[in-house]
């Protein structure tokens, strides 16, 4: 497809999934429970089902045609905001979590802590909005998110215009990675057009992180802020400090950036590296981090309750994630011998164990390369991206082993794998495919596919272990 065709049909796409939203988005007086077919059966069900399946097609179409790379920076961002544009002035869709976000905000706005308590037992007048497995439960989120969500609250007075604040704060996280992307491409010798259009333009950052205005956006930005401080001016103690202090606010917002922070680490340091060295400006960011995570947690007034939070968000079973996959599989083959495993907390603790361990090899591997480095005429950018390839793969195995999964958490590798990544379709197609998982009314696909999902699943992932063994042993 044409870079000219491709950005109109990606507009139509943008404008029929808005259509979409307006017609049967996650709007507040949304039926909550729902299933397809009773979408279909609503009045506007069949535009609605229309419009968003084909939009999404379209929109996918349109940008994974150009997934190596747009005519241009300008044009990639031009059309990235065009394509916006429709999507800003939208229902939330694909999501009701905005609704989480806007009571959690109004609890502590009135003084309870939503570490305690649910939205529910808080007394949010707009709970009838959130999701019922969200309203009584605490606050997953770090207070640097909690306050914003405050902010936006105090601002918007209502609802509504607490749904609109929130969703200027995820432009704004996006318009600071847009603001960083450059630098950072430019940093690892990749073209610009090609990092811009694929973390920027996709469907998944319109319909999640501009009309879902998930907090995404807001650790996204300030990930990226944070590595390109980093990488900008390593060894230096004043840059290593404020490099960790926003990794720290990206932590404080939501959690799962703090894989990225010992690969951050290694960004910081300055050839040679040494132990000596690491253990040197290491500390230095490391300091700027905690101090973040430690004056945002006391100056809020929350302390470190956000911790505890963090064990419901796998509340939620479904299929999109490979280690509940396993446990389903492992349930229904129980079933078959009459027994009753309940395996999905077992293989989701596996992963959890797994996970670690990954971590730990990915960072030992980028640290070896770099050791290496020391021996040769190296340009900088082969460093930094052996670095920042180190740090997309422990987000790409955060989602993979992650007890949950929801579409636009494929946003989180995303970003730096359009910064290191030399072959394109491996991510971009897993991307393209959690597109479609959700629909407008925030209704997940994988809820109704459970036992064939599953299955799938399982399939594929051994499937890709038999692949993987057989490359180690070539």
């Amino acid at each position: 497809m044409a870079a000219s065709g491709a950005r109109y049909v990606g507009l139509a796409g943008a404008v029929l999934l808005a259509v979409a939203g307006h017609l049967g988005g996650a709007l507040p007086d949304a039926p909550l429970g729902v299933t397809p077919a009773s979408i279909w059966r609503a009045p506007d069900g069949p535009a609605t089902l229309t419009c968003w399946l084909v939009g999404t097609a379209l929109l996918v179409g349109a940008w994974w045609s150009l997934r190596d790379g747009a005519p241009s920076t300008g044009w990639a961002y031009v059309t990235a905001g065009l394509w916006a544009l429709p999507l800003l002035v939208a229902p939330p869709m694909g999501s009701r979590d905005v609704y989480s976000y806007a009571c959690q905000g109004w609890t502590y706005a009135h003084g309870v802590d939503p570490y305690a308590v649910g939205v529910a037992a808080a007394g949010c007048p707009w709970v009838d909005t959130v999701a019922p497995i969200w309203r009584d439960t605490a606050a997953p989120y770090g207070p640097v998110f909690v306050l914003l969500a405050a902010f936006a609250v105090s601002l918007g007075g209502g609802l509504t215009g607490t749904l609109v604040m929130l969703r200027v704060i995820a432009v704004a996280g996006l318009l600071l990675a847009a603001f960083c992307l450059p630098g950072l491409a430019r940093a690892v010798g990749v073209p610009t057009r090609r990092a811009a259009w694929l973390a920027l333009a996709g469907p998944l950052v319109g319909v999640h992180l501009i009309a879902g205005a998930h907090n995404d956006a807001v650790m996204l930005g300030l990930l990226l802020c944070g590595l390109l401080v980093a990488i900008r001016r390593p060894g230096w103690p004043a840059a290593l400090l404020l490099a960790g202090a926003l990794l720290g606010l990206a932590v404080t917002v939501k959690a799962t950036a703090v894989v990225v922070v010992p690969f951050a680490v290694l960004a910081g340091v300055r050839r040679p590296y040494t132990v000596r060295a690491l253990v040197r400006d290491g500390g230095w960011l490391a300091g700027g981090l905690v101090g973040a995570v430690l004056v945002t947690s006391v100056l809020s007034g929350l302390g470190f309750g956000w911790v505890g939070g963090l064990t419901h968000s796998g509340d939620s079973e479904q299929w999109t994630s490979p280690p509940t996959a396993v446990g389903f599989v492992v349930d229904y083959a129980g079933a078959l011998a009459g027994r009753d495993p309940q395996a999905v907390p077992v293989t989701r603790a596996v992963a959890l164990l797994l996970l670690v361990g990954v971590l730990v090899v990915l960072w030992w591997r980028s640290w070896r390369h770099l050791r290496r480095l020391n021996e040769i005429a190296c340009p900088p950018a082969e460093r930094l991206r052996v670095v920042l390839h180190g740090a997309a793969l422990a987000l790409v195995a955060t989602v993979v082993l992650s007890p949950v999964f929801h579409p636009w958490y494929a946003t989180w590798p995303l970003a730096l794998l359009a910064l290191t990544a030399l072959r394109t379709t491996w991510y971009a197609l897993p991307a393209a495919v959690a597109a479609f998982l959700a629909l407008p009314d925030g209704t997940n696909l994988a809820r109704f596919t459970k036992a064939p999902g599953a299955l799938a699943m399982t399939a594929l992932l051994l499937t890709m272990l038999v692949l993987v063994l057989r490359r180690a042993r070539a």
